[in-house]
């Protein structure tokens, strides 16, 4: 491509990346005179060694379009790398950059890419039907707690955890007050925000609704309307904070309906952590509740080790009451179903109900999954004689 965007939240490490393969570069959200000569003449930004990095570029949307101009103009790939941590508004003005701009999300690290996961047993494999082995990894749950709690944060990789939690409580503080309100230009409620993060951070990996949040989320004036919880997450959403798990409607054999609604994530466990102000220790009492964090933890790095195999991660849920934590599909049809359990003692249960939604598709039209798996935290990898894998995130690699 003649250029490329690489867009994720703040501090997931898109600069660092970047610098690894840009030859000049500009920095829009530290220097004040790059901002002023945006505001004159956009294309004086473009100048430099290719290919040149433009770091923060929505700050100054309108160097969007000049990249696009640019790059037809030279007609050489490897031009410019974009970095953003927020998406600007749309702008009917802006051209979508098809064909000229290739976009690549980036989350937080997984524990594959902070060295905490083996990656004995590859996503990639398991949609090519290969059976998951690992020997133990050697974590225990207090050891997946720790990791949930200090996330993925490339910057925080070597602290202590209460000295990650603070800097997670400090980012959160920072889109409550700042950039939140930077993002679309309207004024939001800190103290408002606050809440709203605590009510997506109790509900995390649910099918929670924006009414139940607008309730959730009520100060002293009452609760929020719907609408305004609407608005709030759409500005989480443009800042990559936010991150819903869309629904899987394959074809079915039975007359169940599938359910349409998202399930509610994070892009990282330690937001939900921090936006509660919990610890470790808290955690550790309150195991129920951590086994949804434990669920958003794991769809993190399934997400990123999809992303690495060209399929992305959904979810299914139908009237019946049967839901399926993380559908694998990729852009090629193969999928894999894995069900989410922070303790081994839920594995059987876990098993019967994904050969419950294997018997309930309809494989002639959707094709049988290539892998059935439930992804657990701690102990070994292996193949059931029924046919489900048991795979512990510290073996789960790309």
């Amino acid at each position: 491509m003649g250029a490329v965007l690489i867009e994720g939240p703040k501090a997931c490490g898109k600069t660092e990346t970047a610098l690894q393969e840009a030859e000049s570069q500009v920095r829009l959200d530290v220097n004040e005179r790059a901002r002023e000569a945006a505001a004159v003449d956009p294309s004086l930004l473009l100048e430099g060694p290719t290919p040149r990095l433009i770091d923060e570029w929505q700050i100054a949307p309108e160097i969007w379009n000049h990249v696009r101009r640019t790059v037809d103009a030279r007609s050489e790939r490897g031009q410019f790398i974009l970095t953003g941590s927020a998406v600007p508004a749309d702008d009917v003005t802006r051209h979508s950059g098809a064909g000229r701009i290739g976009r690549l999300l980036m989350r937080p690290m997984s524990l594959f890419e902070s060295s905490e996961s083996t990656a004995d047993v590859s996503l990639g494999a398991l949609l090519d039907g290969e059976p998951p082995r690992s020997s133990d990894p050697g974590m225990t749950i207090a050891d997946v707690v720790r990791l949930m709690a200090r996330g993925g944060w490339p910057g925080h990789l070597g602290h202590s955890i209460p000295e990650a939690l603070d800097a997670v409580r400090d980012y959160l503080g920072e889109i409550q007050r700042v950039d939140i309100s930077q993002v679309d230009g309207v004024r939001r409620d800190p103290m408002r925000v606050r809440r709203l993060l605590k009510s997506l951070a109790r509900h995390s990996a649910t099918y929670v609704s924006n009414r139940t949040i607008a309730s959730d989320s009520g100060g002293p004036d009452g609760p929020m309307a719907p609408h305004t919880v609407g608005e709030y997450l759409n500005s989480l959403e443009r800042l990559m904070i936010v991150e819903d798990q869309p629904a899987w409607a394959p074809h079915l054999r039975s007359r169940s309906r599938v359910r349409s609604a998202p399930k509610r994530h994070m892009v990282d466990p330690s937001l939900a952590v921090a936006a509660l102000r919990a610890t470790p220790e808290r955690l550790l009492k309150d195991l129920k509740f951590t086994g949804f964090l434990f669920e958003s933890l794991v769809v993190r790095d399934l997400r990123i080790y999809a992303q690495a195999n060209d399929a992305e991660v959904l979810q299914y849920r139908d009237n019946t009451g049967l839901e399926v934590d993380a559908v694998v599909e990729a852009a090629d049809g193969r999928w894999a179903a894995f069900e989410i359990k922070l303790g081994v003692g839920r594995v059987d249960e876990a098993a019967e109900s994904l050969l419950t939604f294997r018997d309930r598709v309809d494989t002639r039209r959707s094709g049988p999954p290539e892998a059935l798996g439930v992804i657990v935290a701690t102990g070994f990898g292996y193949h059931r004689p029924d046919g489900v894998g048991v795979i512990p995130i510290g073996a789960l690699g790309p």
